[in-house]
């Protein structure tokens, strides 16, 4: 029989909770909880109600990353970059399932995590650098080149390019140079 962790014990809720909640909603007595954010049909996370995958990035520069949802489990890695983004592929109590850019899997505390979001700059080239525009679509002057594995905070993406800055930086980046937005994926 697998233990619970201890973040879990002594927050359970009481049995029954959840119809009684659905009481109060129909007689409008509580109000109802808001619609599920994403995509309809997407799937979204058993804990905190948001879609699963997405993008997150890391609050720290010392991370953990563990083998399994608990401070027991063994660290198979540790994260030395605040900002980072990784993917949250999975939630279990206060443990987030996350997958970097190189593909490492792993368990993190979601107090480490940040819905801020950013991206890593063509983590899978070494040499070719991303151009950053003053304009959206490759127009207007080129106002910066980005090696590989800069860190840009992404402020929105309309599908194909992101308007994006960091240290000496601020533009807009093709969105396929990046690792830390969806293909196509739209935000403000």
């Amino acid at each position: 029989m697998a233990q619970r962790s201890k973040a879990r014990v002594g927050r359970r809720r009481p049995r029954g909770w959840r119809a009684l909640a659905l009481v109060l909603v129909a007689l409008g007595l509580a109000p109802a909880a808001a619609e599920p954010a994403g995509a309809p049909g997407q799937p979204v996370g058993t804990v905190s109600g948001l879609p699963i995958p997405r993008y997150v990035s890391l609050k720290s520069d010392r991370v953990n990353l563990r083998e399994g949802p608990s401070k027991e489990h063994r660290t198979s890695w540790v994260f030395l970059r605040a900002g980072l983004p990784v993917e949250i592929t999975a939630e279990f109590d206060v443990w987030r399932k996350v997958r970097d850019s190189e593909g490492s899997e792993g368990w993190v505390l979601h107090s480490l995590l940040s819905g801020r979001r950013t991206g890593l700059v063509t983590p899978w080239k070494k040499a070719p650098e991303a151009r950053v525009y003053d304009a959206p679509g490759g127009r207007g002057a080129t106002v910066a080149a980005l090696q590989p594995n800069v860190i840009a905070n992404v402020k929105s993406c309309d599908g194909e390019w992101c308007r994006v800055w960091g240290e000496g930086f601020k533009g807009y980046v093709a969105q396929r140079d990046l690792w830390g937005v969806y293909p196509g994926e739209k935000f403000d």
